[in-house]
């Protein structure tokens, strides 16, 4: 299926899905909130693959929401006066709605690796940050763009960047929408590593998801579920989590095939996870 916001492209167990509209900077147009999570649940339900790389194409991985798409969530303009509260409630689902674009990347059974070159602004921050691993060329730069334009940053930019970096750097950032470089980005945990440039980048974060695409499947959908629990919950309450889970996920047979595969030699094979069953 052609999309206007990507290309996608799915082998050996890899989906690759890169941003192609580089010549506009690849911002974020109305067509980029529909076409992600349609491509990120079409892989993931369909078990299509065992793991997602995010890259773009261009200078700058992208400049964040386009104007078009604020406008929308305003809304037309009502044809007569209207109380602020149904106004504001509106406007409140609309935001909800762009939410869960990302938040489908944090609940994907998949991990989902995203790799950066150049500007990666306002809500490609928001993209970023709700996935599992983040990489960056040296040129990268970060920005909570939205300052900057006289919002505050309501995609997911606090939720997410607090538990990924520590507040001060959420605060000057947000605060004064100055650029985050690659290399700071990476001394402080926002990104795994940088690379001199985006061949290099792209090379190394296609060998992480190789190894990732060769584990069990079962065992990298319980490794993700147990560290956003972590995240969201007290230490005792994740210990109990992972306790319950392998009771009814421990999967012996992949743990014999891993022993086994290494007695011989040879690469372990494991299963695909299910397709997902939604509704009736």
């Amino acid at each position: 299926m052609a999309y206007r916001c990507f290309n996608v492209d799915i082998a050996d167990n890899i989906a690759h899905l890169q941003l192609k509209r580089g010549d506009d900077l690849n911002t974020m147009v109305p067509e980029f909130w529909r076409e992600l999570p349609e491509i990120v649940r079409g892989i993931d339900d369909d078990a299509k693959a065992r793991v997602i790389v995010v890259s773009s194409t261009g200078k700058h991985f992208s400049a964040g929401m386009d104007l078009s798409v604020f406008k929308a969530a305003q809304g037309e303009a009502p044809s007569k006066p209207m109380e602020r509260g149904r106004l504001a409630a509106n406007m409140r689902r609309s935001v909800l709605d762009i939410q869960n674009t990302f938040n489908i990347l944090d609940q994907s059974r998949l991990p989902i690796l995203i790799a950066i070159q150049g500007g990666c602004v306002g809500g490609a921050i928001d993209f970023a940050s709700a996935c599992d691993c983040r990489y960056a060329t040296a040129d990268a730069f970060f920005v909570v763009q939205e300052i900057n334009i006289g919002m505050t940053a309501d995609v997911g930019t606090f939720p997410r960047l607090c538990n990924l970096i520590p507040q001060g750097w959420v605060r000057e950032l947000a605060y004064s929408g100055r650029r985050l470089p690659a290399q700071t980005a990476k001394e402080i945990g926002l990104v795994n590593d940088v690379f001199p440039d985006q061949k290099t980048m792209l090379e190394h974060v296609m060998g992480v998801a190789k190894d990732i695409a060769e584990k069990s499947p079962l065992a990298v959908h319980g490794s993700k579920v147990m560290i956003n629990y972590a995240r969201d919950h007290t230490i005792k309450d994740g210990l109990d989590y992972i306790a319950l889970w392998n009771a009814g996920m421990f999967a012996p047979p992949h743990m014999a095939e891993a022993f086994k595969a290494r007695q011989e030699k040879r690469d372990p094979v494991f299963p695909d996870l299910l397709p997902m069953r939604r509704g009736l």
